[in-house]
């Protein structure tokens, strides 16, 4: 496809667990040809490797498993990747926050907002029984949260309160939808017309078979 009217040269997907982030990146990456990378299937990968985590477990594990040096340096790569490289699509929790104030990159949030059906997808993803998904991905985020929410205290200052994007008073919450460029919600929308919104913010207005970009 004619990339050359395209805005930017990088995007970033943001979405709690069960929201569509990887859904979407990795069509974005079929219809792109850009490198997709996601954040939690490497820090998966590294938290099995070092025996941090049972790789047996179908669920996912929570930050809290590793150090907050090796969390940091995986998040501010992410910024550096945006800030030298194109043709990148990053999808993890904190991609879209740790690559605020970066030009030429497009800061995607999606979002379901229904709980149910966004616990349903867990089920269907990782083979668990609806009890589980419900425990793991509210405990998961919480307990994520908690551990960003100081160590990303000091950016939260510079990035968001001092740059005024949002008042001193908010919370922390790295999931606030005025601090993306574009948000989606994709219990309103399919895949398909989710993938179509994405494209149409980076400036492809193109024919696309959106159907075969989620084919394997």
């Amino acid at each position: 496809m004619d990339q050359s009217n395209l805005k930017y040269k990088n995007l970033t997907i943001s979405g709690l667990p069960g929201a569509g982030s990887s859904t979407l990146g990795k069509a974005l990456a079929k219809t792109l040809g850009w490198e997709y990378f996601s954040g939690g299937d490497f820090m998966r990968r590294y938290a099995v490797e070092k025996g941090l985590f049972d790789g047996q477990k179908k669920s996912h594990h929570d930050a809290t498993v590793y150090n907050d040096d090796f969390d940091r340096q995986v998040d501010f790569g992410m910024r550096e990747t945006v800030q030298k490289k194109s043709g990148k699509i990053l999808d993890s929790w904190l991609s879209g926050f740790m690559t605020i104030h970066t030009p030429e990159t497009l800061r995607i949030l999606v979002f379901c907002s229904d709980d149910s059906v966004r616990g349903d997808r867990i089920v269907n993803r990782d083979n668990l029984s609806i009890e589980t998904a419900k425990k793991h991905i509210f405990e998961r985020e919480q307990k994520n949260v908690s551990k960003w929410r100081l160590m990303y205290a000091k950016q939260w200052q510079e990035w968001v309160v001092g740059k005024k994007l949002l008042p001193a008073s908010m919370k922390v919450w790295f999931w606030y939808p005025e601090l993306y460029d574009l948000t989606i919600d994709t219990y309103k929308n399919s895949k398909e017309e989710t993938l179509k919104i994405a494209l149409q913010a980076l400036g492809h207005y193109g024919k696309i078979n959106y159907k075969s970009a989620f084919k394997e």
